[in-house]
């Protein structure tokens, strides 16, 4: 099946894959050949791709998978290799959210969401860094 991911910045992937794993908002869903057409959103989290005799990490951010015959579409606000995961900078965005939701009742809705959203993404960034390359810290 042909998988696909964007960001709004660049396309991060495209090519045959064997199966796609992926964070949804109602828990991690992996997909196959001949998968039941759906679209859900996703979550900050860990995607992983096995194609090639190869499996391949990537953290992602928020955002939607559309799965229909033979593809999967995935659009998402972030998407990293683990081995393109920076632990200061994630470590810097996580120092940052955190100080941020401190103060969380001078913050509009608007403003707490993306901290929080920005605090998920550090978190998992890290989460999967420090697993798939602990020698790397």
């Amino acid at each position: 099946m042909r998988l696909n991911i964007v960001t709004p910045e660049k396309k991060i992937f495209e090519d045959e894959v064997d199966s796609v794993s992926l964070p949804t908002l109602d828990g991690e869903i992996t997909v196959l050949p001949h998968h039941v057409p759906l679209m859900t959103q996703i979550k900050p989290g860990e995607l992983t791709i096995r194609a090639h005799n190869k499996i391949e990490h990537f953290v992602t951010g928020g955002g939607f998978v559309e799965i229909t015959g033979g593809r999967v579409s995935v659009l998402t606000d972030l998407a990293e290799t683990s081995e393109q995961i920076s632990i200061e900078k994630a470590e810097e965005a996580k120092k940052r959210a955190e100080e941020a939701l401190k103060n969380k009742h001078s913050l509009s809705d608007e403003e707490f969401a993306v901290a929080a959203a920005t605090l998920e993404k550090a978190l998992a960034s890290l989460n999967i860094k420090r697993r798939r390359h602990p020698r790397s810290l």
